[in-house]
């Protein structure tokens, strides 16, 4: 996250990114400036249209979802509005938006079934402009987020909770 967020246009968005909440993603902010952080309520297809208007108008937002199945919400936004804003511009404006998310660990606790699903295929089916990176080992983070960074399209970073 301190990579990204030496970007001066980056903004870091979600839930949990000032106040704690038991994800633990504080831990993985706490080299992100507070001016670099917006905390918002639980409302995921408004995050997504509030990331895709910062991206129009010059940030780099960092839309932060705890949970890949939260995620599910904004896919309005995402594949209908993100994913093609190219092509309904006309090529005119192309938004970047960084998503983070995670899939939930099922272990020690089960967190149930709607906390714990990998929708990384079906996103890869619905999307056409947007990158979907599965953050399966320690190793490819790095990359991942790099590439995420340098890359003209948007990119959607999942991370695995029970393989970190």
């Amino acid at each position: 996250m301190k990579m990204l967020a030496s970007d001066h246009r980056a903004i870091f968005m979600g839930q949990g990114v000032i106040h704690a909440d038991v994800t633990n993603l504080l831990d993985t902010l706490k080299d992100v400036p507070l001016a670099k952080r917006l905390e918002l309520p639980v409302f995921e297809n408004t995050q997504m249209g509030m990331s895709i208007g910062m991206a129009l108008a010059g940030k780099l937002p960092v839309s932060i979802y705890p949970r890949m199945d939260f995620l599910l919400l904004a896919f309005d936004q995402l594949i209908n509005h993100l994913d093609k804003f190219k092509e309904l511009s006309h090529g005119e404006f192309n938004p970047k938006v960084i998503i983070r998310t995670s899939v939930g660990a099922t272990s020690p606790l089960h967190p149930g079934a709607q906390h714990c699903q990998n929708h990384c295929d079906m996103l890869r089916i619905g999307l056409t402009n947007i990158n979907v990176f599965e953050l399966n080992t320690t190793e490819s983070i790095m990359p991942s987020y790099h590439t995420a960074l340098i890359s003209q399209y948007s990119s959607i970073l999942v991370e695995f909770a029970e393989k970190m």
